[in-house]
């Protein structure tokens, strides 16, 4: 980046603009929505089953960046039938909602019905970027009842980024729906040339149908019930189509759910599994695993976390690279997608539009209007600093947990040319750190995971100018030099690459420490400023650099002791921010709140360094916050405000639930407690030192694995240790604990 540019980013930054940030005025929270995703399709519904229009709201049927449905309400005689029950099943694949009608006046034409006297029952699942739905209807009365039931549907076609809150000055066109007896399409034409459109179609076909709704006239006797099938399909120009005649709709639905209940069970039979002495806590993992289901999409490569919904839905870097990482332990499969992937779109030139450098890993995919027009810059978007290193780190990492380097073998040319990034590219003054300035006014100002516009601070508040070098990144660079010389030892290149990268990493460490180290706030510095003056803030960020294992061991020991104090730990988490420092505000994106994912970061950090019993505390504070939310299922990220008595964390307006990263959070806690970790070699699991948290009695791994083998795993607390027994084994594999 030339100076002129860099001057402009920070005078952006400065002015706190953020184009790309959430503006929706609608609280996720307040509307408790129901999510369902499954690969590059996710709605996100009402707890009746509906998608009802409002100003700012995120409510629809979305694909590929797109929503292709932006209403759908069921009307009974014109009236929104009363909410029985709503939930999405454990495995979070089919929505289930129970519903009973309201009184219904008569008009002439049918008499009234008293209330209560139907059950409907909505069962709405996504396979094929289609969302199937089952509307059973069933009377109760004592005698034969006439009614209309009706579905109401439009499509705005919205980029996601306008539901988001971004303006466009102009739009494409919107088509004339093509109505026919048994349904409708919908379609737009993008300013990109692109026809997206909806196609629903229902059985048995409508009584009456329009462009914006279907009528269904149904006589029921007592005791009867009836059954109405709607199909909502999502095309895409230039996106392949299944292939030959559409099936028959009640076939479709069954075949449909049978395919995706059957792929469901085949990427849970590869996981191991969790059961503990605590309902509570089972359901809070329970729903972490369902929740990494419904977000990991099959590609070409393998199993990709995509990152959240509804906001996130995409192909992120960063995020699936953690979230892999947090859930090495438990299915290394997803870790080798994540490779895999990130690797087949690693940059290969210089784009300054993209952010983009030879080597460079990816931020961010966007398939919509707006990405394809550039007016985001996210189509292919590498402006994360922090991808590159963390790639590196996870595919030692992945390396440690399996012992499989014939694997990573054909991989090794992109971890080269990923390394190759951090030395050059990555250090753009030449100092050993790596540091970040976007190229692009566009691009985001702030690169690393803390990416908001005022993240990046001095103690005085004043925001940093760049290039920046935060500290974890220094700390993931030198876990991925380290990592770089495993792999190269253990695929037998020349000696000579990993002694490099092994005194690269040496070198990093000693000149970290002497930069970053700041006595007077007793941890390390935010970051480096662009005049390399250390920002004295203390912030969570520090507990990454445990992560990277740089930190002098009595260093790690004092980040270790404020991250659990009170001027962080909020009771629920470890906030962002310390609550001294002059931009600490807990209901901020990141300077205060309490995200999941940095919580377990920090934790397996601690653990990293034999602080078991505080990653434990960690790990009891996001229990605790699991066990007063919705499904005790953790967003994103909530507010940073003390916990106080009979009340549970205060939500977070826009935070994603569900969020791969939050979900991976508490399995990565839980193996860091234990001290859970794998030789391969030896064909032996290892728990060290293990901590069970407050309130488990015991804790059952089943499944874990190395290669073929698995072996299945009791521990249980005695006095103030764990003891450990082997419950059963398939294989070539022993476990030994620690003390």
């Amino acid at each position: 980046m030339n100076a002129a540019t860099q001057a402009k980013a920070d005078s952006a930054a400065e002015s706190g603009v953020d184009p790309h940030s959430i503006t929706t005025s609608i609280s996720l929270h307040e509307m408790r929505p129901r999510m369902l995703k499954r690969d590059d399709t996710f709605a996100v519904l009402d707890r009746n089953g509906d998608a009802m229009p409002a100003p700012g709201g995120p409510e629809g049927l979305y694909h590929r960046d797109t929503r292709h449905l932006s209403r759908l309400e069921l009307r009974l005689a014109g009236e929104k039938p009363l909410l029985l029950s709503s939930a999405v099943s454990d495995d979070g694949a089919v929505l289930t909602c129970d519903l009973t009608n309201p009184d219904i006046a008569g008009d002439g034409r049918r008499p009234e019905i008293e209330h209560d006297q139907l059950h409907l029952r909505r069962s709405k699942f996504l396979r094929n970027s289609t969302c199937y739905e089952r509307i059973t209807v069933r009377s109760y009365a004592s005698e034969t009842l006439a009614l209309d039931v009706e579905l109401r549907f439009g499509a705005d076609f919205a980029d996601l980024f306008e539901v988001r809150g971004e303006r466009r000055p102009r739009r494409g066109v919107q088509h004339r729906p093509e109505t026919a007896a048994d349904g409708v399409t919908l379609s737009y034409t993008g300013l990109d040339g692109k026809r997206r459109g909806t196609r629903l179609r229902f059985d048995p076909a409508p009584a009456r149908v329009s462009g914006d709704r279907a009528a269904f006239d149904l006589t029921l006797a007592p005791g009867e019930r009836r059954t109405i099938l709607v199909e909502t399909r999502c095309e895409a120009e230039g996106v392949a189509a299944e292939d030959g005649p559409p099936q028959p709709a009640r076939a479709a639905f069954l075949r449909a759910l049978w395919e995706d209940s059957r792929a469901r069970r085949a990427a849970m039979a590869r996981t191991a599994s969790v059961a503990t002495s605590d309902t509570g806590f089972d359901e809070m993992i329970g729903r972490s695993v369902a929740d990494l289901a419904m977000l990991t999409t099959q590609t070409p490569e393998g199993p990709y976390p995509y990152a959240g919904v509804p906001w996130f839905s995409t192909v992120f870097g960063r995020d699936a690279l953690v979230t892999a990482w947090l859930v090495l332990w438990l299915d290394p499969a997803i870790a080798l997608g994540v490779l895999r992937h990130l690797a087949a779109m690693q940059a290969t030139t210089t784009d300054h539009a993209a952010d983009s450098e030879p080597g460079k890993i990816l931020h961010e995919v966007r398939n919509g209007e707006m990405a394809e027009l550039g007016e985001v810059p996210f189509r292919r978007y590498y402006g994360s600093v922090d991808s590159t290193p963390l790639f590196v780190a996870l595919a030692g990492a992945w390396l440690d947990r399996t012992g499989d380097a014939e694997t990573l073998r054909p991989l090794w040319p992109n971890i080269e040319a990923a390394l190759r990034w951090i030395e050059t590219h990555g250090d753009r003054d030449g100092d050993g750190f790596v540091e970040y300035g976007r190229m692009t006014e566009a691009g985001l100002a702030n690169q690393g995971w803390k990416d908001s516009w005022d993240s990046v601070m001095h103690a005085d508040g004043t925001l940093a100018k760049g290039p920046i070098a935060l500290c974890e990144v220094q700390a993931y660079a030198y876990a991925a030099y380290r990592a770089g010389a495993r792999i190269a030892r253990a695929l037998g290149l020349p000696h000579q690459r990993a002694d490099a990268l092994e005194k690269k990493a040496e070198t990093l460490r000693e000149r970290f420490e002497a930069a970053f180290w700041c006595e007077d706030i007793g941890t390390y510095a935010l970051a480096l400023d662009g005049a390399k003056k250390p920002c004295r803030v203390r912030s969570s960020n520090a507990g990454h650099v445990l992560l990277g294992g740089i930190a002098a061991p009595e260093r790690a020991a004092a980040v270790a002791k404020q991250l659990l104090s009170g001027a962080f730990h909020s009771g629920w988490g470890i906030r962002t921010l310390a609550v001294t420092e002059a931009r600490y505000n807990p209901m901020s994106y990141h300077n205060g709140s309490v995200w999941p994912h940095d919580n377990a970061l920090i934790g397996l950090g601690l653990a990293r360094y034999g602080h078991y019993a505080a990653a434990a505390r960690v790990l009891e504070g996001l229990a605790a916050a699991a066990g007063k939310l919705d499904l005790r299922r953790l967003p994103e990220l909530f507010c940073g405000f003390p916990r106080r008595g009979g009340q549970g964390p205060t939500a977070y307006p826009v935070a994603c639930a569900p969020q791969a990263w939050a979900a991976a959070a508490p399995i990565g806690l839980l193996g860091a407690c234990l001290g859970l970790s794998f030789d391969p070699a030896e064909r032996i699991v290892r728990l060290e030192r293990s901590v069970l948290p407050n309130g488990l009695d015991r804790v059952m791994l089943r499944g874990l694995s190395i290669g073929d083998a698995r072996i299945d795993l009791n521990l249980r607390r005695a006095a103030d240790s764990v003891a450990m027994s082997v419950s059963g084994r398939n294989g070539d594999i022993g476990a030994v604990l620690v003390a």
